[in-house]
């Protein structure tokens, strides 16, 4: 028999991959046509930071993409997978920032503006491309040619005109608010870009005597240093304790100041003293509090979070928490502190900078974001829109039915810089596409746009729009967008509140949430914890294939990942699997012109039917699966198909008519080229290069074509014979026990033996005759006696048997092993193992053991005697067999 021409005894993935790549891109196999007439079918990336470099996270939500692209592609569909990158203005601007301070010894503020952002656009074109060329390692097949970034010249004029037209329509607007502020970018920050941690903390409590010396209030605080601050100190109006007290005023310590008491309904009597200290500045509560008794509000910080000259000599310039420290260190030696408490509270935190934020009052620019809200409601209450899992859709309306006004401007230079001019001498506004041509001394606003205010936009501005191009045209709205949760409020929402907005119709029709991914302990992949493996490094190792087929098979829908790079093995595996078939079929001979369609008039085998038959059942798994953003389940199909069905059961049992050569084997030879080339057709979209590579190799494609272009396979409209698959079913379960006896009693695979089976009728005897070839080879066989009766034990031995579907089969043993030295082994075996079992039994209803043994000593008795009772019972059914 002579070796696979031209194909490698095993497979090596990095050569597989370093090969197809490159012909795929060079031949613009991934560019889709607007001018076409086949149905659209496109896909937004979620786009990358410029920042970043490719994580675990990016190759399960780019894999899952890219399985959808490629398998619509194969449906013959105009296919469109939109790339690029996200500016990611605070990341970016902290990265340069950091990269400028290592490298040349200089800040930001050193260059100044048009330096700082000239450098950053330097360092975005050495570097910013990193993620893009590693999602080609793992084989993503996006329209590169229409890669965008988020600060193109065109998406730039997009923001504008969103902004132009959204300030026009009321919807933007500037004022004074209680905002999110991180001390590291020095910037503002959305409620939705607040990360909150529970973590350990006090509550001081502290007096603040009266004025007239009468007695003094108890006020309780996590932040002591914000005290500065206070203009008032409220109590609940209808609480009697406190009503004689408004009106009257407090020594605010450690300033010179008197604050008065204010009745108000913030203040709940239940809670601590009934006193609350109201800081206007720094408190959301307190702001609004303040609002409505009109107190004066007073920032106490600096935008590094140190305090301001607000706060004394002692304290101006302190770091908050220096600051919080020498605080209380003052009220100690005024004698002010009532008590301190240890407690566990949520602290909010920059989700950029991974510092706690900062509330406090700031002039920014917002958006209204409720009326934009109403129809991007609408859209998913109504089904346009559908979440997969379901259940996201909760989480959705419960945030959009409660949004607040968004914070869109951030103080750092990197971004799209908000269109608004002021002219200080006039104290005019103006809001435009490009600078006022009116005459004066204008100046634009410092400010940029949220990085998500560029994103929200992302479905319809990377196809050109305010243009009316031919890729709007053609690919709007998209078909699905894959994304994690996490940024369901971020991105999601928003892109449905803009394209119902701007475009009139909703920007994708299916959203698929992808899985968390944490260790095998259950903790999120993280640096620090060094459990966040490189995948360049996974793939360098398995290969992309093991690495997408791995993922995409553990990750349920709906349920986190628990993964580590042991995991591919799988993936590899299955690979090798794939390989070593197809290496297999080209040795029998040349690839028969019946892989694309069988002919009508053969007679198949039971066994070539019930493959067919699988395979059927398995391609209308898989396309519902896909269908459903089941990939997980359809992976799970996959490697049932293939390792178990088609290599383990179908080849071996092929082997007989190969063996047997003339028309046998031809049609043997036909069938197989057939389904091997269904279940290429079938792995492509999870498996790209290895499918592409065999389908090469097995001149199922021609060299100037590709798989990814040939059809995914369908129902061939062949009539399944339930009856038939029912008997082939059986013969294989019969296998499985022959071969499991042989097992039993440590016979060698390789040592031919006599086997006896018992029919359940004529039918299944006569089906059995028609399988003897098989059964005596699949089973490696000397003899198989065929009957209606029962193994005559009394007459010819021992024989174990095993019940199954189609009847019993019987191992005689005699010549096998010696069976009387063999039952006085499994009868010493039972007897130690009851000893052993009576010891264990005693421990176990002992109560002083029970008592003081550790919890995992007691887990782990009660699991050794469950093992040992379990080999127990398997040594008394092999001691009766041989009875």
């Amino acid at each position: 028999m002579s070796d696979a021409p031209n194909m490698m005894k095993a497979y090596e993935p990095a050569e597989v991959e370093a090969k197809w790549y490159p012909i795929w891109e060079n031949r613009n196999y991934f560019h889709s046509n607007p001018a076409s007439g086949k149905k659209p079918y496109s896909i937004v990336i979620p786009p990358p930071n410029v920042t970043g470099i490719l994580t675990l996270g990016h190759v399960l939500n780019n894999t899952l993409q890219d399985v959808l692209i490629r398998y619509h592609r194969m449906l013959g569909e105009e296919v469109c997978w939109f790339p690029g990158t996200d500016h990611a203005g605070i990341a970016t601007e902290a990265r340069v920032d950091k990269f400028l301070r290592q490298e040349e010894h200089i800040t930001r503020d050193d260059l100044g503006r048009e330096e700082f952002i000239r450098r950053v656009w330097q360092w975005r074109d050495k570097y910013g491309g990193t993620i893009i060329r590693q999602l080609r390692t793992l084989g993503c097949s996006a329209d590169w040619e229409r890669e965008r970034f988020t600060m193109d010249e065109g998406l730039s004029r997009a923001v504008r005109k969103v902004f132009v037209e959204l300030y026009n329509k009321g919807c933007i607007y500037r004022g004074q608010r209680m905002i999110n502020w991180c001390p590291v970018a020095k910037s503002a920050l959305s409620d939705e870009e607040v990360i909150y941690k529970e973590e350990a903390g006090k509550f001081y409590h502290f007096r603040y005597p009266l004025t007239d010396d009468s007695g003094y209030l108890v006020v309780a605080t996590t932040r002591p240093e914000t005290m500065f601050g206070d203009t008032a100190v409220a109590v609940n109006p209808g609480d009697p304790r406190y009503q004689k007290l408004i009106g009257k005023t407090v020594k605010l310590p450690l300033t010179d100041r008197e604050i008065p008491i204010i009745g108000d309904i913030h203040a709940d009597p239940a809670k601590g003293t009934g006193c609350v200290k109201i800081t206007p500045a720094h408190d959301p509560n307190d702001f609004e509090v303040g609002k409505r008794h009109h107190l004066e509000v007073i920032n106490i910080m600096n935008p590094d979070a140190s305090l301001n000259a607000r706060c004394g000599k002692r304290f101006a310039g302190l770091d908050r928490y220096t600051a919080r420290e020498e605080t209380v260190k003052a009220m100690q030696e005024l004698g002010l502190v009532e008590k301190i408490e240890d407690i566990r509270h949520a602290v909010g935190y920059s989700e950029r900078g991974n510092v706690p934020v900062e509330t406090l009052v700031s002039s920014q620019w917002f958006c209204n974001m409720k009326e934009l809200a109403k129809p991007a409601i609408e859209a998913v209450r109504s089904g346009r829109i559908k979440f997969y899992p379901e259940r996201w859709s909760k989480t959705y309306f419960h945030w959009m039915e409660n949004i607040q006004d968004w914070c869109i401007s951030r103080q750092i230079w990197w971004g799209h810089r908000i269109p608004a001019w002021y002219n200080d001498a006039t104290g005019e506004v103006y809001v435009g596409m490009d600078a006022p041509e009116k005459p004066g001394d204008w100046r634009q606003e410092e400010d940029v746009l949220d990085t998500w205010f560029s994103s929200w936009l992302w479905p319809f501005s990377i196809m050109g729009w305010p243009e009316k191009t031919p890729e709007l045209a053609k690919f709007y709205p998209t078909g699905d967008l894959v994304t994690g949760p996490d940024i369901i409020f971020f991105w999601v929402a928003r892109m449905i509140m803009a394209g119902c907005e701007f475009m009139g119709d909703i920007p994708f029709r299916n959203v698929y949430f992808t899985s968390i991914i944490r260790d095998d302990l259950g903790r999120k992949l993280s640096k620090s914890l060094g459990n966040s493996p490189d995948p360049l490094d996974v793939i360098a190792r398995y290969g992309a294939d093991a690495l997408r087929f791995t993922i995409t098979y553990i990750a349920p829908v709906g349920m986190d990942i628990r993964y580590s790079n042991e995991k591919c093995e799988l993936g590899r595996n299955f690979a090798n699997k794939l390989w070593n078939a197809c290496r297999f079929r080209r040795m029998q001979g040349p690839v028969t012109a019946s892989f694309n369609r069988l002919a009508p008039d053969l007679k198949l085998t039971g066994d070539e039917r019930w493959m067919l038959s699988k395979l059927n059942t398995s391609i209308a798994s898989i396309t519902e699966a896909l269908r459903d953003f089941r990939f997980h389940g359809a992976a799970h199909e996959l490697y049932e198909l293939v390792w178990s069905n088609f290599c383990d059961w179908f080849i071996e049992a092929e082997k007989v008519p190969l063996r047997a050569g003339g028309p046998a084997k031809e049609q043997a030879l036909q069938v197989l080229d057939y389904a091997l080339f269904r279940i290429l057709r079938l792995l492509h979209p999870f498996m790209p290069f290895i499918t592409e590579e065999l389908a090469h190799q097995m001149q199922f494609v021609p060299e100037d074509k590709s798989i990814m272009f040939e059809s995914f396979p369908a129902d061939d409209g062949m009539k399944s014979d339930p009856a038939m698959i029912g008997l082939a079913d059986g013969k294989f379960e019969l296998i499985r026990a022959g071969r499991a006896l042989k097992s039993s009693y440590n016979i060698p695979d390789g040592k031919k033996v006599n086997f006896h089976i018992r029919a359940n009728s004529g039918t299944v005897l006569a089906f059995l005759q028609g399988e003897i070839a098989s059964l005596k080879s699949l089973l490696n066989a000397e003899n198989i006696a065929l009957e209606l009766t029962a193994f005559d034990t009394a007459a010819n031995g021992a024989a174990p048997a095993q019940a199954v579907h189609l009847g019993a089969i019987s191992l005689p043993l005699a010549g096998l092993i010696d069976v009387a030295a063999e039952k006085a082994k499994l009868t010493k075996q039972i007897a130690e193992l009851d000893k052993c079992m009576a010891g264990s039994k005693a421990k176990l209803s002992n109560e002083k053991f029970l008592a003081k043994a550790p919890e995992k000593v007691i887990l782990d008795a009660k699991a050794l005697l469950e093992k040992m009772e379990a080999r127990h019972a398997e040594l008394t059914a092999l001691l009766t067999s041989l009875q």
